[in-house]
């Protein structure tokens, strides 16, 4: 099969879809594997390398997509390259459907196949191949946060782990997730206080069994969300709904109620943000204010430490991949209930409920669009 991998053209996105490892195990398949001129420059990766790995190098992806029988990215296809998406084509990528109306619509008319990372499942119901980016995402929301709390950020002027005889910064994670629990990680690591609210009491017990008392736990129905938002220094919005609108759980009201110069990062914000006051912004422009309280909410984290992220995404889609390139997708997907989970749009059609809920659209379940399109 020809899989196609065009260089990402989402504003400061470094990210690139496969690295020259995973060329070469595609290729020593049999696979033939097209990489855009310098694709994956920006994270390392010179075309040399792909070149070694068995990778064509093509010029423009204008022919990777008039070429390939899989498009592998990162980031969601961009306008241009929604127009260059052939009919039955597979796109292999991060879609985050639900918080993006007009690229939904585009893509159905496409009549490709849209594989989303972020809604494949496993055996547990968990995330594989969003986990790893959300692990980076985690973590960077500490980093991003405390960098944002200094005075020429605009922040409160606090170191967030405090200093001997003063009191570190308040820190509250939303969501005990994969980001919850790596920004904990850091969080913890750099001394800050830190509470971390979940509905799950389970998750909750799991939590404080790896942090002890470095952390807070914190059940979502038993607290006053308000008063921990508003004594807080720094919140993380770390809430995923699989595939669907993330919640409004910060309402415009709590956000006016913090102190000046505190801050919010919405890891949350590539499916709609959970903080009400939020709006995407890009590692170029990372940060603006409302009411006096300063806002990151990059939708592309991780873009920020392309090489890492690249490495951890392919350990985790790789496997679906080669699948889909050794015995096409249908086979693939009528297998495997968790594979199936990832298509989202199928040949003009929303196979995924949280996207076609999110727009009033119609849905049709993934298992009926395979047959009724065989």
């Amino acid at each position: 099969m020809i899989i196609g991998v065009p260089k990402e053209i989402k504003l400061q996105e470094h990210r690139v879809g496969l690295t020259p490892d995973s060329v070469k195990l595609l290729t020593k398949k049999g696979h033939e594997v097209l990489v855009e001129n310098n694709g994956g420059f920006e994270a390392g990766f010179t075309n040399d390398n792909y070149k070694v790995a068995g990778a064509k190098i093509i010029d423009t992806a204008e022919e990777i997509f008039i070429k390939a029988e899989i498009i592998v990215k990162v980031k969601e296809p961009q306008a241009n390259e929604v127009k260059m998406i052939r009919e039955n084509q597979i796109i292999y990528t991060y879609l985050h459907l639900a918080a993006a109306k007009e690229l939904t619509e585009g893509l159905i008319k496409t009549k490709s196949i849209c594989i989303a990372y972020e809604t494949v499942t496993d055996d547990n119901g968990r995330l594989p191949l969003l986990a790893p980016m959300s692990a980076v995402a985690g973590r960077m929301s500490i980093q991003a946060g405390a960098h944002s709390l200094e005075k020429n950020q605009k922040g409160r002027g606090l170191l967030l782990g405090g200093a001997p005889g003063v009191e570190p910064a308040n820190v509250v994670i939303l969501g005990g997730g994969v980001v919850g629990e790596n920004a904990a990680i850091i969080a913890t690591g750099m001394q800050g206080k830190v509470y971390i609210v979940d509905k799950s009491k389970e998750r909750l017990k799991q939590l404080h069994e790896i942090f002890g008392d470095k952390i807070i736990p914190t059940e979502s129905n038993n607290t006053d969300l308000k008063k921990l938002i508003t004594e807080c220094d720094l919140l993380v919005g770390g809430v995923l709904i699989p595939g669907a609108e993330a919640p409004k759980l910060v309402t415009r009201d709590m956000v006016k109620s913090m102190k000046r110069g505190s801050v919010v990062v919405d890891v949350a914000i590539d499916q709609g943000g959970c903080v009400e006051t939020s709006k995407p912004t890009t590692h170029a422009n990372p940060t603006y204010l409302v009411d006096d309280v300063v806002h990151y909410c990059v939708a592309n984290m991780p873009g920020g430490v392309p090489r890492t992220s690249t490495m951890a995404l392919n350990k985790a889609t790789l496997p679906l991949l080669i699948k889909l390139a050794d015995q096409g997708y249908k086979k693939t997907l009528e297998e495997n209930k968790n594979y199936l989970a990832g298509l989202n749009v199928y040949k003009g059609k929303i196979t995924f409920k949280g996207v076609a809920d999110a727009f009033n659209l119609n849905y049709t379940p993934a298992e009926k669009a395979l047959i009724e399109q065989a």
